[in-house]
């Protein structure tokens, strides 16, 4: 399959909000896509990579050849160069990447130009496109759209199931079964404002507290033991503690939905980048073990005795998981009555224990609803306050696909004691067309530098930005970055003098700011 027409239908989709429009748009790219080309057309169409990161930086992008007069670029050599570059290593690297892209770029139509430099610097990104996806693979196969949702979610992987229904047509769907030892995509929770809200939607319900630890799904068949990550990668051999524990449960084939957290001496949980630090440690497993042991909070149950439970209501499978997991290492929750004040006023104390205790927030869940795998149920809303700074812009990227031709990447800085700026992390995140047009203008005024990629401006704009919390970071200055930072408006009614200091930041999250800051 060429590269052009994904191009042009990624072009097309991005621009259109119609859901139909996109469900038309990607189905008829799937009527001309072959079953092979589908493992790379629908992670493409999402703005993700199948090798994951790559190693492209900006110096590789700079400066791209002319585009070809004629579009002769196939999805599979695309695939393979992005392969190819990946596995560049050594000395003579950084040269090899700009060579393998530039001949990339150079055999591709202005289109394709512009829908690979997004692909590569992370800017196609359409993660959302997933569902509508699904959708459009229903109406390319005649099958029933929640026959091809519940086959993904029990697969595990979109790409998987869409190869075999192109191929074999909608009867492929009845082999996906949920297996105790295959994982299966994780349900996820939809956002509320607050817990009268979540109560409010939802009727009767539980209130659990919500953990910043890494998602694990935990499968036990007999005695082997498998724990996979939200993103379904295989962890068992980093998580020995969570094997003994899955081993010491009075059962033998069951798949568990929880999470892994790090304790201090007092109980209360560890940064969420030591966590993730651990899970991610390969290598000397016992040591990293040692340093962060890990405990497991289970608050699902997926399957019991090999029986599949992702139907039951969500009530039944607390039970079912009760029977089966020790109250130590379930979830803390209570049940509430929907839409009383008794159970609004409990869930709100509820929640504010849970946030005194450290943890991040509260998932409220229906007692009725299913495990809707691999979605973002209406059965789940989670509730966690926003964090928001009034930082100043530093700097901002030009865009790429859509965004071609306006600045989008903001660069944030925080204040200092001295009244420079520190920077503290970047986002395209929460930028609407309007805010798009009006910072390439303004930001435009205030430029002091534009090197092609990157205009660096004078330190006067002040952004109000939400995030979720702090990361340590050797990338910056002040050794953290913000986490999922998106743009909530601009605060042109505030001088940079005053936007919020490095130390106000620090001190927020309970660390100590430096004599600098």
């Amino acid at each position: 399959m060429l590269l052009a027409p994904l191009a042009h239908v990624s072009r097309e989709v991005a621009e259109t909000s119609a859901r139909s429009r996109k469900i038309s748009l990607l189905a008829g790219l799937f009527r001309t896509a072959g079953p092979e080309d589908v493992p790379v057309v629908i992670p493409y169409l999402a703005g993700r990579l199948p090798q994951g990161r790559i190693g492209v930086g900006w110096n590789a992008l700079k400066d791209p050849p002319p585009a070809a007069d004629r579009a002769t670029l196939t999805v599979h050599k695309v695939d393979d160069t992005f392969s190819a570059l990946a596995a560049v290593a050594g000395p003579g690297a950084q040269g090899e990447r700009r060579r393998l892209v530039q001949e990339l770029l150079g055999a591709a139509t202005g289109e394709e130009q512009r829908f690979l430099v997004g692909l590569i610097s992370g800017e196609v990104r359409q993660g959302a496109l997933d569902a509508v996806a699904v959708e459009a693979l229903a109406e390319t196969s005649g099958a029933a759209a929640g026959a091809v949702r519940r086959a993904v979610m029990l697969a595990g992987s979109l790409q998987r199931v869409a190869e075999r229904l192109l191929a074999d047509g909608p009867y492929v769907l009845e082999e996906f079964q949920l297996t105790v030892g295959r994982s299966v995509l994780p349900m996820l929770a939809q956002s509320a404002g607050g817990v009268t809200e979540a109560i409010g939607r939802l009727g009767n319900c539980a209130v659990e507290e919500k953990l910043d630890g890494i998602r694990v799904q935990v499968h036990r068949d007999g005695s082997t033991v498998r724990i996979f990550t939200r993103t379904l990668d295989d962890i068992t051999d980093r998580l020995p503690e969570v094997t003994a524990v899955a081993r010491g449960l009075d059962g033998d084939r069951f798949v568990l939905d929880g999470e892994v957290i790090a304790l201090d001496e007092e109980g209360r949980p560890r940064p969420f980048q030591e966590v993730a630090g651990r899970v991610g440690s390969r290598t000397d497993v016992r040591s990293a073990a040692a340093a962060v042991p890990l405990s497991p909070v289970f608050f699902d149950i997926l399957a019991a005795d090999g029986e599949d439970l992702l139907d039951l209501p969500c009530a039944d499978r607390y039970e079912a998981l009760a029977r089966l997991v020790p109250e130590p290492m379930r979830v803390r929750r209570i049940v509430v009555a929907g839409r009383s004040d008794d159970g609004g006023r409990a869930a709100e104390e509820f929640l504010r224990d849970t946030l005194e205790r450290g943890h991040e927030g509260v998932v409220v869940k229906g007692l009725d609803a299913p495990y809707s795998a691999g979605r973002r149920g209406a059965g789940w809303l989670k509730v966690k306050p926003v964090h928001t700074l009034d930082l100043v812009v530093l700097a901002a990227e030009w865009g790429h696909g859509r965004r071609t031709g306006r600045l989008s990447n903001l660069h944030l800085g925080a204040r200092r004691r001295d009244g420079s700026f520190v920077m503290l992390g970047k986002t395209f995140k929460g930028l609407t067309d309007a805010m798009l047009e009006w910072q390439t203008e303004r930001l435009g005024e205030l430029a002091v530098r534009d090197d092609g990629f990157t205009v660096t401006v004078r330190p006067e704009l002040v952004v109000e930005i939400a995030y979720d919390g702090l990361q340590r970071s050797s990338r910056y200055p002040a050794g953290v970055t913000l986490r999922f930072a998106r743009v909530i408006r601009y605060r042109e009614d505030k001088p940079a003098a005053e936007a919020d200091t490095v130390g106000t930041v620090l001190a927020a999250h309970g660390r100590d700011a430096g004599p600098q800051d």
